[in-house]
């Protein structure tokens, strides 16, 4: 059965005349159409479309998508159980679990915004959040329950729901985890008895009924903080109109991915938008695998690219020093990968070159940021003869980007000079949750103000040359 929510071209009128349009790999449209459908609308299309297609690997156990969307909405209707209502913000605070991925659609069905959580956050940090966010459920994992339980103190938070990271592992596994880690650690159930708290696996006694939770493509999907100018943690308010947009953009980009066939690494950590989006919904978008990793162990992810396959494989410079610099890369055959990004910082060209060798794939660099649910730019993946290093390429379709003056913002600055990076597109954030002043210095008649200093080039490539604040870089690689 064909997906229904799909990259589907339409008039290019508009677009067309761009210069970086020129640039595009063949399929790349320079403007879409863009259905009417809420975030989790992907994982109902994906389970309907591809119900036996694996969703996620974690040590080696698989769901399919069918499993996960069910106990999606058993999650669902546990929420509404426990007085979860639309609108109601529900915080994650767990690593890149299968848990992770049937709380957040769970949620989301339930009519809930996410607040997605640093798992290494303290709790004083996880307490500012939880508070700003007015989050009355958390989801987290026992280890991190302590600090959890702490962090709510003076919060809305009246649930926590707790589950274990080896429920979702093969049973050997878990009994060896249960032996070896947790009779050391001592955090089997640290929650029972405490008011509010309850087990992951009692939500899900919940039926798998659909229901209509009454969300739609202009409700808020995500609450996702981000330092930005100040280095205040701010809520930047992404919608589920947003996100769908700028993840359809993205499988626009990444031609060479196969509904219900391609599967993908799993390391950056979904707590982040990056992750979150490009990864984690990227893959739902188009039915694919995903090899859960919980943390970076370096050996563990080496020997599941070898034994699973994967095309895609999205990453931070430190991971690819790791891998490049470590013997035991010499050891896996990595070669499966056709496209892999990096993201977080600059990756060197050492690194580069080392990793193109081990790989056999080849990188282009790309820009986004949180208030632009991330992506923004990208170099051609396929394009011989397109990339331009030290670029962040081209904009994605139906992305305007120019550049402008500092002093005003309104001046647009000729061919290679430099002026603050702005943005137009159907990907942008509406604002930073009670935070007018900061809205309305980032948001100005439509556009979005990055606060990083660029310059672009008769071709359409941007290119940039100062940062005034965090911006997110990603880089892609794909094979020759």
């Amino acid at each position: 059965m064909a997906k229904k929510i799909a990259v589907r071209a339409k008039d290019a009128a508009p677009l067309a005349g761009r210069p970086w349009t020129r640039s595009y790999d063949p399929g790349v449209p320079a403007t879409l159409s863009y259905p009417d459908v809420t975030l989790h609308a992907l994982l109902d299309d994906a389970a309907e479309s591809y119900p036996n297609a694996v969703a996620t690997i974690f040590f080696n156990a698989k769901r399919t998508y069918l499993s996960i969307s069910e106990e999606a909405w058993r999650f669902a209707n546990g929420l509404r159980k426990l007085g979860v209502k639309k609108g109601d913000r529900v915080a994650i605070l767990l690593p890149n679990t299968p848990q992770f991925v049937v709380a957040f659609f769970g949620a989301l069905r339930a009519g809930a915004t996410i607040v997605p959580c640093n798992p290494r956050y303290t709790a004083p940090e996880l307490h500012r959040q939880l508070a700003d966010s007015g989050a009355v459920t958390l989801v987290t994992l026992s280890r991190f329950y302590p600090v959890a339980n702490a962090a709510r103190v003076g919060t809305s938070v009246k649930n926590v729901i707790v589950t274990n990271i080896k429920e979702e592992m093969p049973p050997l596994l878990r009994v060896m985890f249960t032996l070896a880690k947790e009779k050391k650690d001592g955090h089997r159930q640290p929650f029972k008895g405490d008011d509010g708290a309850v087990a992951f696996r009692d939500v899900l006694d919940a039926p798998a009924t659909p229901f209509d939770g009454g969300t739609r493509k202009d409700d808020i999907a995500l609450l996702q903080y981000t330092g930005g100018t100040t280095g205040v943690s701010k809520g930047a308010m992404l919608s589920h109109r947003a996100l769908v947009a700028n993840i359809l953009q993205s499988r626009a980009w990444f031609t060479n991915l196969k509904d219900g066939e391609s599967s993908g690494m799993a390391v950056m950590p979904f707590f982040h938008v990056y992750g979150l989006s490009v990864v984690m919904c990227l893959a739902v978008q188009c039915a694919a695998s995903l090899i859960l990793e919980p943390q970076f162990e370096l050996e563990r992810v080496l020997k599941d690219v070898q034994r699973h396959r994967p095309q895609m494989f999205s990453g931070a410079p430190i991971i690819y020093n790791a891998i490049i610099n470590s013997p035991l890369a010499q050891k896996y055959d990595l070669r499966s990968i056709d496209a892999c990004m990096s993201g977080s910082a600059p990756l060197l060209v050492e690194t580069h070159r080392k990793f193109v060798e081990l790989t056999g794939a080849r990188l282009v660099e790309g820009y986004g940021l949180t208030e632009a649910a991330p992506v923004t730019h990208c170099n051609p993946i396929l394009g011989e003869g397109k990339q331009k290093v030290g670029s962040i390429g081209v904009p994605f379709p139906d992305v305007e980007a120019k550049i402008v003056d500092l002093e005003t913002g309104t001046r647009e600055m000729a061919t290679g000079e430099s002026g603050e990076l702005v943005l137009r597109g159907p990907q942008l954030m509406d604002g930073y949750y009670n935070q007018p002043e900061e809205t309305a210095l980032t948001l100005r008649d439509g556009w979005l103000y990055t606060g990083d200093i660029a310059t672009v080039d008769a071709d359409g490539y941007f290119a940039i040359v100062d940062r005034t604040r965090s911006a997110c870089r990603i880089r892609s690689r794909a094979k020759r």
